[in-house]
């Protein structure tokens, strides 16, 4: 019988120890004799290092070392290259991590990095993408492990005999993870061992690299994240700060403390990928599609391929008997992207939602009916029934809130004074995962319950939710139950990413109490004693049936736009996801509003601008590399409709870290092109572009 922990709204669990500093973060950790790392990038786009002169640096008071290729250790080559840093002379970016200056202060190892002289012979580079560029290939597959093309039906002939027919191309620009907390690690050795304080999303794949790396056992390496300040997909796995920590350690014998500043975090740990996206649809004269294509280009580095899967989101999400998707990349003189929030399918809902607004106006059809009019009963690309699927209800109960029946679907058709006044709508939706994990539930003397999990709360609430799916499960008040979490010593478990760290931990958390419950029910005498009852997942998950598993959301946005000016203001969000059983109310709106808000930046603010002289991007900083403020979200509401879904996991989640951000950017800009009849199809949406393509008084 349940407690009724799951639902209520509780606070987050260590929301104190954070507000009052007792909470510690990776590089807050007391330690002895603990020295500071500062990393020193390479100035050339791409080439070899001639020569190091660390002199001047190691003449500096307090300077103990400084690593380069020439004298780091050695790491065992692995599967990923990026990581295998300070090991050879070769430049493959600007901005590369290429030598460490340890010293005894932060000051003195900062100041020694500017003092370390590095002589190059630079080559030719390419660094800027473009839809012919003559290096573009279709990958063999897109993240995770998706087909890079699929096909079904005649996707031109179905386009050509349509009469209602979309064909236009969306750009987003380089986008930037920036959690409050950079990339930082302390590291330090203890008899052959490696104990690392490490930000991260998943303390359990960095274990794994770095024992891979420094060809250690796995049980040599603990990596401890119990705190992690945010990482939106760019902490998913091992990056150079846990390296370079590990490395200097080693090379002083000494722990070590290194955080990458705000300018390292553009390049060397990730970014989203631009894109060019060419996106064509065919409908019928009632709206209802014949034909869909996306064509998705992306880039990668020299060094390792990372395909973005932007075309995937357009799969599943509205049904047509010919369709077509397609990816092309190309290998820059870049840093490799990565992971951030959504991966592919925020940028390819941006395009894809958009285009459906394009289609709606051809065709003279209702944005949100014309969603509802396409929405599949299978999965186009599976041919099953989903779990379950409530786009519509999302839909419908958005519209009823928003109160989009009033619209008049006339561009321009609204003003107030000087603004012009939009709204628009757009459909979101994003996989739903799980993974095995690993958890322990223990009843101790006292009547209180320790469960434990290697799960990594990255700011999301995971601890709180996971507190409350065990004290359901071991059917006691939630105040009895204790949760450890965020170190590789504990039960493994996936990282905190792809939506499905609830799902997957919660899994293991509820087995693990029901095991313990059997244990305490089949041994009555056992009380006197701690008794602990270990769970993994790991056959459970396997044997799940492969339905088509997806949470779903629909963004509705006010804008209004300065006619004078092009100024562009949000005044209203508002979403409605269905993402099966929400743990709590708190912190699911939390990462409701977040993700939206973040969709707001991409809309209008964020874009990393490359410099192709230099090929990196000139804008590195939060004083230029603008992100939305508070003053930028006037109005922001996030609800959720009452869903349920047997095929998921024993808690019945879906997922919500990312499905706010999805669909929000195109619903903005869909909300400008209605305030003002322009169409900005690249994205930040700026003054200057909606000036230059069309006067707006």
């Amino acid at each position: 019988m349940s407690t009724g922990a799951v639902g209520r709204a509780y606070p987050r669990l260590e929301g104190p120890e954070k507000v009052t500093g007792a909470a510690r973060y990776a590089v807050e950790y007391p330690v002895d004799d603990v020295t500071y790392g500062w990393a020193v990038p390479a100035a050339v786009v791409r080439g070899r290092i001639t020569r190091v002169d660390a002199a001047p640096a190691l003449a500096l008071p307090g300077v103990l070392a400084v690593l380069h290729h020439g004298n780091a250790p050695r790491l065992a080559p692995g599967p990923e290259p990026d990581l295998w840093l300070l090991q050879e002379p070769a430049v493959r970016y600007r901005g590369q991590l290429i030598a460490v200056v340890v010293a005894t202060s932060l000051e003195a190892a900062r100041e020694g990095a500017r003092l370390v002289r590095i002589d190059y012979d630079a080559g030719p580079h390419s660094t800027v993408l473009t839809a012919d560029h003559p290096g573009l290939y279709r990958p063999d597959q897109v993240n995770p492990s998706y087909p890079a093309d699929t096909a079904e039906g005649d996707f031109d002939a179905g386009y050509a005999a349509s009469p209602v027919r979309v064909d236009v191309t969306y750009r987003t620009p380089a986008y930037h993870n920036n959690p409050m907390e950079p990339h930082a690690t302390t590291a330090q050795w203890r008899d052959g061992r490696l104990l690392v304080h490490d930000s991260n999303q998943g303390a359990a794949p960095v274990q794994a690299a770095l024992a891979e790396l420094f060809e250690l056992p796995r049980e040599a390496v603990r990596v401890i994240a119990e705190h992690v300040g945010g990482g939106f997909g760019g902490k998913g796995y091992a990056k150079a700060a846990v390296v370079l920590a590990a490395l200097a350690a080693r090379q002083v014998q000494r722990p070590v403390r290194l955080a990458l500043t705000r300018q390292q975090l553009f390049g060397p740990v990730g970014y989203r990928t631009p894109t060019i996206q060419r996106v064509r649809l065919a409908a019928d004269t009632d709206g209802r599609l014949t034909a869909i294509c996306h064509d998705a280009i992306s880039q990668t580095s020299t060094m390792r391929e990372f395909a973005e899967q932007t075309a995937v989101y357009t799969r599943s999400m509205y049904a047509a008997p010919h369709r077509r998707t397609t990816h092309r990349l190309v290998r820059l003189d870049v840093p490799t992207p990565f992971w951030m929030r959504a991966p592919g399918e925020c940028p390819g809902a941006y395009a894809l939602e958009s285009a459906m607004d394009e289609l709606a106006i051809a065709a003279g059809v209702d944005p949100v009916e014309l969603r509802v009019r396409n929405d599949p009963a299978v999965d186009p690309e599976q041919r099953q029934p989903f779990s379950s699927r409530n786009l519509v209800a999302c839909l419908r109960e958005g519209a009823r809130r928003f109160g989009w029946t009033d619209r008049d679907p006339t561009p321009r058709s609204r003003h107030e004074g000087r603004w012009l006044i939009g709204t628009g709508v757009a459909g979101s939706s994003y996989p739903v995962r799980a993974r095995a994990a690993a958890a322990t539930a223990t009843a101790r003397r006292d009547g209180g319950f320790l469960v434990r999990i290697d799960a990594t709360d990255i700011g999301t609430g995971a601890r709180t939710a996971l507190w409350q799916v065990a004290a359901d499960a071991l059917e006691v008040p939630p105040e009895r139950v204790e949760l450890r979490l965020g170190d590789s010593d504990l039960p493994p478990a996936g990282v905190a990413g792809g939506s499905m760290g609830t799902a997957s931990w919660s899994w293991a958390v509820i087995r693990a109490c029901e095991a313990l419950r059997r244990k305490l029910r089949d041994a009555p005498g056992a009380a006197d004693e701690e008794v602990t009852a270990e769970v993994s997942t790991a056959d459970e998950v396997r044997a799940q049936r492969t339905l088509p598993r997806y949470a779903y959301g629909a963004q509705f946005a006010e804008v209004r736009v300065d006619a004078d000016t092009g100024e562009v203001r949000v005044s209203r969000l508002l979403g409605v996801f269905a993402a099966g059983r929400v743990v709590n109310p708190t912190t699911a709106r939390s990462q409701l509003i977040g993700g939206m808000t973040m969709g707001l930046s991409m809309a209008l603010h964020e874009e990393g601008v490359l410099d192709e002289r230099y090929g990196d991007w000139v804008n590195h900083d939060l004083a230029t590399y603008h992100i939305t403020g508070c003053a930028d979200v006037e109005r922001i509401e996030a609800y959720w409709v009452d869903e349920s879904d047997a095929e998921l996991n024993p808690a019945g989640v879906k997922g919500i870290g990312e499905i706010g951000i999805v669909g929000t950017a195109a619903a903005i800009a869909n909300a400008v092109h209605h305030a003002t009849g322009v169409r900005v199809r690249d994205l930040p949406i700026r003054l200057d572009k909606l000036i230059a393509l069309s006067p707006l008084a």
